[in-house]
């Protein structure tokens, strides 16, 4: 990925089958998280899917060959990358099973079930039903699609940078939730291509600080345990092609607690009628709690990169 090739191959590719998302100017009103600076929201929650993850899948199902598809797809997810996968199955009209932690929310498994996919809850956390899922796809012959770790995934997700910057070349700062890497592996190699000053700033939760610990440690790591409930960012460990992209194009890497993800859901909800899940409002969390600053007359964008009420306040 060293040039803009794979990312525009992708983007024609996906083009008419996923949504070009709004990139919304963000005008507070009340509460202003980046007074004297442009604040847009990339509103990545509107997919046909409710998450970014769509791309990545689509881009992924449309590069395969005809027998790959014909075996049937498989993957682990904590729920939106399953459902991009699974929407890219109804879509080409083959099979698909997805394996989920116990973690995911039940309307997540009820969505996957409407499209089609076979699901199968397998373990506490991503990495175990991930186990899970390759083992399946060995035994059964399945076409394995990876959730981050996967070229043709991550120039999916990277045509959302594209978009943006095409939408507001002006744009100074990118903030990015992380979970495996997969979107900001793709988004910030993509930005960097397109305009190499730009600061790209990426998010995780305090609970479970996979790419922060890697970056401390200088290689991949392992977490001993996941204390998040933004299951959707929670992976264990990374791999080494989104530690390689990440540590060449991410500037910084900021943590946030569930708290501050819930504020900042409740904000979106309140300043602009947007529901996002507790992963979907990290990037806006980190910007709302001061952890990366919009500097008076700076661009800042940040991406609402999934749908969902868990962040919102009980009815």
């Amino acid at each position: 990925m060293t040039d803009l090739s794979d990312f525009k191959a992708a983007a024609e590719r996906i083009h008419g089958k996923v949504r070009r998302t709004p990139l919304l100017d963000a005008i507070a009103l009340k509460s202003d998280p980046a007074p004297g600076a442009r604040l847009l929201l990339k509103l990545e929650n509107l997919q046909p899917t409710g998450s970014f993850k769509v791309r990545g899948a689509t881009n992924t199902v449309m590069s395969l060959t005809d027998e790959e598809r014909s075996r049937g797809l498989i993957t682990a997810s904590g729920g939106n990358h399953g459902l991009g996968v699974a929407f890219g199955a109804r879509m080409t009209g083959c099979p698909a099973v997805i394996y989920l932690p116990s973690s995911t929310p039940p309307s997540k498994v009820e969505k996957l079930k409407s499209l089609g996919a076979k699901t199968i809850i397998e373990g506490s956390v991503w990495d175990e039903a991930n186990e899970a899922a390759l083992a399946h796809a060995e035994a059964d012959g399945l076409t394995y699609i990876h959730p981050f770790a996967d070229p043709r995934v991550i120039s999916g997700q990277g045509t959302i940078a594209l978009e943006m910057l095409e939408d507001v070349p002006e744009i100074d700062t990118l903030i990015v939730a992380i979970g495996g890497g997969g979107l900001i592996s793709g988004v910030a190699t993509a930005a960097k291509l397109l305009k190499p000053g730009i600061k790209v700033i990426g998010v995780e939760p305090t609970g479970a600080p996979t790419h922060h610990a890697a970056r401390a440690a200088g290689h991949l790591v392992t977490l001993d345990k996941i204390e998040t409930a933004a299951g959707t960012l929670a992976p264990r460990t990374s791999a080494a092609l989104n530690f390689e992209l990440i540590s060449k194009n991410v500037d910084e890497l900021v943590l946030v607690s569930d708290a501050e993800m819930k504020a900042a859901a409740e904000w979106l909800w309140e300043e602009t009628g947007l529901s996002a899940e507790l992963s979907g409002a990290a990037a806006q969390a980190a910007l709302m709690t001061g952890k990366v600053s919009a500097p008076a007359g700076s661009t800042v964008a940040v991406i609402v990169c999934g749908a969902g009420t868990d962040g919102l306040p009980a009815a």
